[in-house]
């Protein structure tokens, strides 16, 4: 009982089931607290980034999961006041937004899927926001050109595609469980992504995407890198999480990344040195992390 006293608990908000969110937020939980025993992470289901970041802003959430755009929306002030109270614990892992499709489909282009039922995602994650912001940036809206199908969670769009009710699922990040569930579906599966010029184009509009490669075999019969468009996802917290805790789930992070990296394939890049470079600045990252960063000689 004296030791259960001594843990600090923290709840984090990850995304509906069946996402890449918890997929990650259960693993990092486990991970952080067997690495520091005074942890006591605890994941729990929400609506996904659009819940979390107002969440966290208000405070009445320790840590949650995010998109790089909804973080980007947030503290940019587009769509509502500017967030002052968010800070990054860590980047989680770099995030190309891509349509996957059965193996056996006649789709091979973004061009290709107009007018077409497209599973967008979980009406509240924030892959709707990424692919809002790609569309934007080819000169398509991805609700008025193509047949829209928004999900109460994630895991509800693969038997859509697999049994041919919509021509293509919207996601990416490495080890999606919608996207491995299609391409472990008897036709197989392959990815449409912008081309080169349409990349171009999109980060030509949205600067603060970032063309970014998803490496062969992150899906099953993926045999070649996939370019696309995204940003890093985030661990966020309430800008008044103490800074000692912070701290330590900074270490636990960097102590336990081999341990993390081994339950989850996408977390080998929930490094400390890939949350200072994919910070959109060093003032958002939290205090006690940087203590932490510094300790180890990452920042001075």
């Amino acid at each position: 009982m004296a030791e259960a006293h001594e843990k600090t608990k923290v709840v984090l908000g990850t995304a509906t089931p069946g996402g890449g969110f918890p997929a990650y937020g259960w693993p990092y939980a486990e991970v952080l607290n067997e690495t520091d025993a005074t942890l006591a992470i605890e994941p729990i289901n929400t609506k996904g980034s659009t819940e979390n970041a107002p969440r966290l802003e208000r405070g009445d959430l320790d840590l949650g999961l995010a998109t790089g755009e909804v973080t980007y929306e947030a503290i940019s002030g587009i769509g509502g006041p500017k967030a002052k109270n968010l800070r990054i614990i860590n980047a989680t892992y770099s995030q190309a937004g891509m349509f996957m499709v059965r193996a056996d489909s006649p789709y091979r282009s973004i061009s290709d899927l107009k007018g077409k039922p497209v599973v967008w995602g979980a009406g509240t994650s924030g892959f709707i926001v990424l692919a809002r912001y790609v569309m934007d940036g080819l000169g398509v809206h991805f609700k008025k050109d193509f047949e829209a199908i928004l999900l109460e969670k994630a895991g509800d769009g693969p038997p859509l595609v697999l049994d041919g009710r919509a021509a293509a699922m919207w996601g990416g990040g490495v080890g999606w469980p919608p996207f491995t569930a299609i391409a472990k579906g008897p036709a197989g599966a392959r990815f449409i992504a912008p081309s080169a010029d349409e990349i171009k184009r999109i980060t030509a509009k949205h600067s603060f995407l970032k063309q970014t490669t998803m490496p062969a075999g992150s899906y099953p019969g993926q045999s070649g890198p996939v370019n696309s468009v995204g940003s890093w996802p985030f661990v966020l917290a309430r800008a008044s999480l103490p800074d000692d805790v912070a701290y330590r789930l900074a270490r636990a992070l960097h102590k336990g990344h081999a341990s993390l990296s081994r339950k989850l394939d996408q977390a080998k890049e929930s490094t400390l040195e890939n949350t200072l470079a994919a910070a959109p600045n060093r003032d958002l990252i939290h205090p006690g992390v940087l203590k932490y960063m510094r300790e180890i000689g990452l920042v001075r």
